[in-house]
């Protein structure tokens, strides 16, 4: 299968578990959001000719439901030969929590590379600092909190006081909230959706200058797929702290339990794809539209191999709408 007919697949793939999740915007049941996210892109993953796996995914921490680490997919998993065989790392609904309350940037996502090309690791947080292109060269992940706000100021030709720096609203980062107010920056809180905010931070005029402290390791991943598209930075570090993550992740092949990853050793790959549709609305994408004869969608699907960026508007009808004609 070439690049491109992968990409187009995995787009497909995408669309289908946000119009199906979609359905369930403002519902207040966060659990059935994500079981028909992940029924809808399992079974869409099911029709792509591939040999696929699933290396990291979503679902164990939060006891929902979930395309599970190993698990095959694509037509190989019914036993077809000689296909490609993908690695993928998956996020079928990326804010269980904003879809269920309406709130913005909820997205259905994937990155995918060929076999051994996504860090195969537990469903455990990271530790994470996320730049954009200018500053990933001047930062650490083990720095100060104020000497790496003032390299991402001085790479950027800024005042400290002029950044945002992106955080996940949780007990755990008081700490870090302090620091980086103590710096001068500021801050924007948000209660989920890291992955959208680590893509920002890679996007010059998005507002989001960096994005720190911890979240789930499968949006980590798939941050790295995207950085390796977009020429920004994520430095990474699993959180293995009990006796039981840290078997779970030498059984995976992880020997260096404190190392820092970087995007290029995160999502390793030569041919990267990452695919991406809105749920809600957001700055990037907008969310599923219904109409009467079918829905819209917004999405975005990158690669490194040929290396591009595109964003997609599609609109699909349903079968007998499109007999009739449309409205929308």
């Amino acid at each position: 299968m070439r690049a491109e007919e992968l990409s187009q697949a995995f787009l497909d793939v995408v669309e289908q578990a946000a119009i199906a999740c979609a359905h369930t915007m403002g519902q207040g049941d966060r659990h059935r959001s994500d079981r028909v996210a992940v029924e809808a892109m399992r079974a869409r993953l099911d029709h792509v000719a591939i040999d696929g796996r699933v290396v990291i995914g979503e679902g164990e921490r939060d006891q929902a439901p979930m395309l599970y680490i190993g698990e095959r997919v694509g037509r190989g998993a019914a036993g077809a030969e000689g296909l490609p065989e993908i690695d993928i790392a998956v996020d079928p609904l990326e804010g269980t929590n904003l879809c269920a309350t309406g709130a913005p940037r909820a997205i259905a996502v994937l990155a995918a590379s060929e076999r051994g090309g996504l860090l195969h690791a537990p469903d455990v947080y990271m530790q994470k600092l996320v730049v954009g292109a200018q500053s990933k060269r001047s930062v650490d992940l083990d720095a100060p909190v104020a000497h790496n706000l003032q390299q991402i100021a001085k790479c950027l030709d800024r005042e400290v006081s002029d950044l945002v720096v992106v955080v996940l609203e949780r007990e755990r980062h008081a700490g870090l909230i302090g620091e980086i107010r103590a710096a001068g920056a500021r801050i924007r809180l948000i209660g989920d959706g890291d992955l959208t905010a680590a893509i920002g931070a890679a996007v010059v005029g998005s507002g989001i200058h960096a994005v720190m402290g911890s979240g789930g390791a499968p949006e980590g991943v798939i941050a790295a797929a995207a950085m390796r598209c977009l020429g920004g930075e994520i430095f990474g570090r699993l959180i293995l702290d009990t006796p039981e993550k840290e078997a779970r992740a030498r059984s995976m092949g992880i020997e260096d339990i404190r190392k820092v990853y970087t995007s290029a050793e995160l999502a390793s790959g030569q041919q990267i794809t990452f695919a991406a549709t809105g749920v809600t609305e957001g700055a990037l994408m907008k969310g599923v539209r219904f109409f009467g004869e079918g829905c819209r969608t917004s999405s975005v699907v990158m690669q490194t191999s040929p290396h591009r960026v595109q964003f997609i508007d599609t609109i699909h009808v349903k079968e007998q709408a499109g007999r009739r004609g449309l409205r929308f």
